[in-house]
């Protein structure tokens, strides 16, 4: 029964005890010592929960693994890739994101985990939060990830999953997006800080870009990870704790 089972699981990249349930036809109670026993054997290993890797012919235990952003599909459901990871994905930023960040509108007990040493961020996101979802190949899978002007706009959002507001600055000076629709989209968020952090950004940048007009006497900061300083910007209601400067 283990060879036929792991000859059938050998199918997929990654699976849950409830495939094998489906494809075995046992009950849990004896299909989970049998996967314990597969994982022994080094031909299966765990990710989490109820949930596997299949270790090619070949390969070594312990040091095979998939693609981050398609171990990460398998976490939660929907998955979307964005934030940090969809920055550096598209180019926008040289920096490598230790962790892989994910979207979704499904609870998951734990926000953070890590999987083979890579660290996992979960951000649970309202059902109206997400839209410009695109697809992209990863090891013969197609994984959702935020597009070039949603990933902007995120990151505008929440900084904090950013990497930091220079980050988005330096997205934003590559101009390798469409300004209608990243207009459009900072509308549709409906938060205020993006259309502040965006505005000033560009104008700093001196994009042209055309953004509705603030109507807030409140400030917040231009990055959520610094400090306040005493540092402000009328026209855009922003407390300006980064410099751009510090761009190059």
């Amino acid at each position: 029964m283990r060879i036929n089972l792991l000859d059938e699981l050998s199918k997929k990249k990654a699976f849950t005890i409830e495939d094998a349930e489906q494809i075995s036809h046992t009950n849990k109670g004896v299909l989970k010592v049998i996967l314990s026993r597969l994982e022994k054997k080094g031909w299966i290993e765990r990710i989490e929960k109820g949930k596997y890797i299949v270790i090619p012919l070949g390969a070594e235990k312990g040091k095979y693994t998939l693609n981050e952003f398609v171990l990460g599909s398998y976490l939660v459901d929907p998955c979307i890739i964005s934030y940090w990871s969809a920055l550096n994905y598209y180019g926008f930023t040289e920096q490598i994101p230790r962790t892989v960040f994910i979207q979704t509108t499904s609870r998951k007990k734990h926000q953070e985990v890590t999987i083979f040493g890579v660290p996992y961020k979960i951000i649970r996101m309202k059902e109206r939060k997400i839209f410009g979802v695109e697809k992209a190949w990863f090891e013969d899978i197609k994984i959702n990830l935020t597009s070039r002007e949603k990933t902007i706009i995120d990151c505008l959002d929440k900084p904090q999953y950013a990497g930091g507001i220079i980050e988005v600055a330096k997205a934003l000076r590559t101009e390798e997006y469409d300004k209608d629709i990243l207009v459009k989209y900072a509308k549709r968020i409906r938060n205020s800080g993006v259309i502040r952090r965006l505005g000033y950004i560009c104008e700093f940048l001196q994009i042209p870009i055309v953004l509705p007009k603030i109507k807030t006497r409140n400030y917040l900061k231009l990055d959520t990870i610094l400090s306040e300083t005493d540092k402000l910007n009328a026209k855009w209601h922003l407390i300006i704790n980064e410099q751009l400067g510090d761009l190059e």
